[in-house]
């Protein structure tokens, strides 16, 4: 069983969610992110989401968007986000890592060169941004023969059909966009999520975890009702930036944040 799979069964036995974090690989710097994803793993994260820098992060709002930026700045490449996940594996084999981006930087290194490294450093799952279910054949057959779960998105103005095509390309779970636009924009409509929500499970098996907007343990909870997860990403990376020159400072109050989102989630 996957690490993904297993970490949400163990969450609906104990009838709890999933706390998913975000982070930019790189950001504040190459040497900090190993430390920031022990940070977050030992206060309360179930899955880990690590951004892989891009330099058109279209999706992405301004605080993630100069995430990408500094990332990139610092130097770092896909290879070097791999050697990431790698040492980290050194001494935790238990939290699934799921690395989001965008695909041209995975067509760049190669479908298949990418899913074996990215397999053999101890990835668990990929989330690619702008990568259609229609074009998606190729790249989820890399990824299956290593065993990384491909991961999709789904938008508010998704319809039906769409999503259902999304569910059958999926496996790991589904990432429920819960706002239109970038991330970091709009305010959460919670009603309207959970409609969503009812629909979407109608039409897949799949946990859903619920990203876009979620920046505190109140906005955690209200979520975390309906969805199998939340994804918390501007929130911490809006730490990141403010932190920057300060490891230390940074890791405590990361650490703060998590254990209020997961005392929120588990209220």
């Amino acid at each position: 069983m996957s690490r993904i799979k297993a970490c949400f069964a163990t969450l609906k036995e104990n009838r709890r969610k999933a706390l998913v974090p975000f982070i930019t690989a790189g950001d504040p710097a190459i040497g900090a992110t190993v430390s920031l994803l022990h940070v977050l793993a030992e206060n309360g994260a179930d899955l880990i989401e690590v951004g892989i820098p891009f330099s058109d992060p279209m999706a992405d709002g301004p605080v993630i968007q100069l995430a990408h930026e500094r990332a990139l700045a610092n130097g770092v490449t896909t290879l070097i986000v791999l050697d990431m996940v790698r040492e980290f594996r050194k001494t935790n084999t238990t939290t699934p890592i799921v690395l989001m981006g965008y695909l041209n930087p995975v067509e760049i290194y190669g479908y298949e060169k990418f899913a074996q490294d990215a397999g053999a450093a101890g990835v668990d799952g990929m989330i690619i941004v702008d990568l259609p279910p229609e074009a998606s054949k190729p790249l989820t057959d890399a990824f299956a023969k290593v065993g990384i779960d491909c991961i999709f998105l789904i938008a508010p103005t998704t319809k039906t059909p769409r999503i259902e095509k999304i569910a059958r390309a999926a496996r790991g779970y589904l990432y429920y966009v819960s706002v239109k636009g970038v991330t970091g924009a709009g305010n959460l409509d919670v009603e309207e999520v959970n409609r969503k929500l009812e629909t979407i499970r109608k039409l897949t098996d799949l946990p859903i975890t619920v990203g876009f907007g979620i920046k505190d343990a109140a906005t955690a909870r209200l979520i975390g009702e309906k969805a199998d997860g939340v994804v918390v990403g501007s929130a911490l990376v809006n730490l990141v930036a403010q932190n920057q020159n300060d490891l230390p400072a940074l890791q405590s109050r990361i650490a703060e944040l998590m254990q209020s989102l997961r005392q929120g989630l588990d209220q």
